[in-house]
């Protein structure tokens, strides 16, 4: 598996999450939905992708972020629920073909960028220089975004200032995007798209959501911005497939 990741809860558990972070993120980030999932009875695994966390980036291809996490399906290792932030959707995505038929997994793509032009992916590598070189405080963070929990502001600083600043070559050598693999949604598969308000957010666009796709809906999320995990994490919550205690 990959040599950096965090994991919450006991691996004995009966049902297992696997969480990825967005691009400037870190494993880490993930606390408060982690810890959301302990509380249901899941095993929480979160890798740093590469180029986060500490780790450093060399391999800087779509696939090779998807390949980096193959390790995290071996043997045929499931997981009741991948839940996935921005950039990281589009790894997720990438890893649905290695998704175990045996079981069915619910699929949670929180504000993913689906569709990004040339142009678009330009600005995204403007924002990263501007991140990384200009690394806000979690002061700063709170002071801007007053419905976030400290914790999450001090974790957010935290993921920019790990990153390999050599990450940013991601963004030379990806000139667009797309998510076909949302026309084809695995039997196995189910998907729910969360999307941020686009007042607050451009990051996913409904024109993008492919419609009349089994297995694929989506949930627009009136008045939340795109980190939705910090801002209303009760609506990754309420996506995911849990026991109800019986009347």
């Amino acid at each position: 598996m990959s040599h950096s990741a965090s994991q919450w809860g006991s691996p004995a558990a009966s049902r297992r999450a696997l969480l990825i972070h967005g691009m400037t993120m870190c494993s880490n980030s993930w606390e408060g939905i982690a810890q959301l999932l302990v509380a249901e009875g899941f095993f929480v695994m979160a890798p740093n992708l590469l180029g986060h966390g500490g780790r450093r980036c060399t391999d800087y291809r779509m696939s090779d972020f998807a390949e980096d996490l193959r390790p995290y399906f071996a043997m045929d290792t499931s997981y009741d629920v991948i839940i996935s932030h921005s950039f990281g959707c589009q790894v997720n995505l990438s890893l649905l073909p290695f998704l175990p038929k045996t079981k069915e997994t619910t699929v949670i793509l929180v504000d993913p960028p689906l569709e990004l032009t040339e142009a678009e992916v330009k600005m995204n590598h403007n924002l990263f220089l501007e991140l990384t070189n200009n690394i806000k405080t979690a002061e700063e963070h709170m002071a801007e975004n007053p419905a976030w929990l400290r914790r999450d502001c001090v974790l957010r600083a935290l993921g920019v200032a790990m990153i390999d600043p050599n990450t940013v070559e991601f963004f030379r050598r990806n000139t667009s995007w797309s998510s076909v693999a949302l026309k084809n949604v695995p039997s196995h598969v189910k998907i729910t798209i969360l999307v941020s308000d686009p007042k607050l957010s451009a990051n996913c666009l409904l024109e993008h959501i492919p419609r009349d796709i089994e297995r694929l809906d989506f949930k627009l999320l009136t008045g939340i911005g795109h980190f939705i995990q910090y801002e209303c994490p009760d609506a990754i919550m309420d996506a995911i497939p849990l026991p109800r205690t019986k009347l």
